[in-house]
């Protein structure tokens, strides 16, 4: 089937020229063709019409680094904290059903102008448990229709403190005896827990199930160096050699992750990992706000990527990504939510704006990103991220049809100046709530803002039931509680070395 799309303005790309008055041609899930309105619709006079005069057509944004729960952590009654200790706290969080985490947070970010996410899913228990949890969420992304590489990961080691060796059993010899008996209970891997050998496994069959898929990639998801050991993570560097799929984890998320590199590898956490051999293309990783310039010059060596995620970074308390020293250097850099945004909303276009103004230099001898910049992470970045650099990330014939219809009516209220750039107009002033249709491979999966493929309002009142009738984990929150002065006390006893900040924003003189 062959569409016509209008608007008033098509943005295709991060740079480059506005098409005013123009449209977008649909055919087979991919875009033909780019052009005035007039001519297009002229010469395609059989094809189905959408869109109107009023609406900006964008490039559908890339969230390249996600979780997917179906409330947020506030909604929870999780508190904003460091994140070493937030971690802990998230025991306050009721369980909820991975089908509706995904149909809801898939939702939101629909109706934010997300065509395509990252999501990394930590998860535990058993081989069997592990599993069918990955498999209802990539059938509840097969619902939605949004484009996902969904990446499940699982750790083995460290599960109370962090450290080298037996670093569990040195956390719990300073405890006292009651409190570091319950904290074994809770928190170590019971005797079925899923084995490094078992995730390899079950991956490359994940992996072969949905290796046809047009929207669904599944990557490998490790937490985080801290919790995965070197074993491991060659086990998992060598799978994804082989089987030609990508990596994403987190590195150098808090100053607690930078100081852990020298502490335990004797050198930064991203040397340690090319060292391993897992730098390139393939790997991505979520966060990097506290890369060291050597570990800069590895990324863009090697085209090791990094999603940006500044919400959860101020959020958590973990500071400021170099972002500008990224893209001088010439690092692929992409944008994230994180599930935190600043907002508690999923607003991309709240990240973007939040990206571009923490990045915004005081001297005129600095330099510092354009909305562009930001745009093109948002779009262009994450699609190289994804090694999908030709399929999406800009409207051009043969991409993808992954498309946003923006309703422009707020954004120009009560006067626009004719002269405005429309895509610095959208960066600008554009809000979630302006997104008003959203198109995956060809296909609407949001209509004036509700999913088509399922019913929004079945799946809010599910999840709403699903968890009144969830008790409060009590128990497990107060351990949490009780465990916290500890966990605090383990990283506050590491040596804090003086901080060399790449951007100084004020000055004590």
């Amino acid at each position: 089937m062959k569409e016509v799309v209008l608007g008033r303005w098509v943005i295709p790309d991060a740079h480059g020229d506005v098409l005013e008055n123009g449209a977008v041609v649909v055919e087979d899930g991919r875009i033909a063709d780019i052009g005035p309105a007039d001519r297009l619709c002229r010469e395609h006079s059989g094809a189905a019409v959408s869109g109107d005069r009023q609406c900006a057509i964008m490039p559908g944004l890339i969230n390249a680094h996600h979780h997917a729960p179906a409330a947020s952590h506030v909604q929870h009654g999780a508190p904003d904290m460091l994140l070493e200790s937030w971690l802990k706290a998230l025991t306050v969080m009721r369980r909820s059903p991975t089908r509706l985490d995904i149909l809801l947070s898939a939702t939101r970010q629909l109706q934010g102008g997300v065509t395509c996410v990252v999501d990394l899913a930590s998860l535990s228990g058993s081989a069997e448990a592990v599993t069918r949890e990955c498999g209802e969420a990539l059938q509840a992304y097969d619902t939605v229709g949004m484009r996902c590489a969904f990446g499940p990961g699982i750790g083995d080691q460290n599960f109370l403190g962090v450290g080298p060796g037996d670093c569990d059993e040195r956390f719990l010899a300073n405890l006292p005896c009651d409190l570091g008996r319950r904290l074994r209970s809770e928190y170590m891997p019971r005797a079925d827990r899923m084995t490094a050998e078992d995730y390899i496994g079950a991956m490359e069959d994940l992996i072969g199930a949905w290796d046809a898929h047009e929207r669904i990639d599944v990557w490998f998801g490790p937490p985080g160096p801290p919790w995965v050991s070197d074993p491991f993570l060659e086990l998992i560097g060598d799978a994804a050699s082989r089987l030609d799929v990508n990596i994403q984890t987190h590195v150098s998320e808090s100053y607690y992750e930078k100081l852990q590199g020298p502490l335990f590898h004797g050198a930064p956490v991203l040397v340690h990992l090319h060292r391993l051999g897992l730098t390139g293309p393939r790997l991505s990783l979520a966060h990097g706000v506290w890369m060291t310039e050597e570990e800069i010059a590895i990324m863009v060596e090697t085209g090791t990527a990094v999603s940006h995620n500044p919400s959860s970074n101020l959020r958590l308390r973990a500071g400021i990504a170099p972002l500008t020293a990224f893209l001088d250097a010439g690092v692929v850099t992409a944008l994230g939510m994180d599930s935190t945004s600043i907002n508690d909303d999923e607003d991309m276009f709240a990240e973007m704006r939040l990206a571009l103004r923490l990045a915004r230099s005081p001297t005129y001898h600095e330099s510092a990103p354009s909305p562009g910049d930001v745009l093109r992470c948002a779009t262009r970045g994450g699609a190289t991220l994804m090694r999908k650099a030709d399929q999406l990330g800009r409207l051009a014939p043969g991409f993808a049809a992954d498309l946003v219809l923006i309703d422009m009516a707020s954004a120009t209220t009560p006067w626009v100046a004719p002269e405005v750039s429309p895509r610095e107009l959208a960066l600008m002033r554009v809000r979630a709530t302006d997104v008003r249709d959203v198109m995956v491979a060809g296909e609407w999966v949001l209509k004036d803002r509700l999913p088509t493929r399922f019913d929004l309002d079945d799946a809010i009142r599910e999840l709403h039931e699903v968890m009144a009738a969830t008790p409060f984990p009590a128990s497990s929150h107060a351990l949490a509680l009780e465990a916290l002065p500890h966990v605090e006390a383990w990283y506050g006893s590491w040596d804090h070395p003086p901080r060399q900040p790449y951007t100084a924003m004020n000055s004590r003189t």
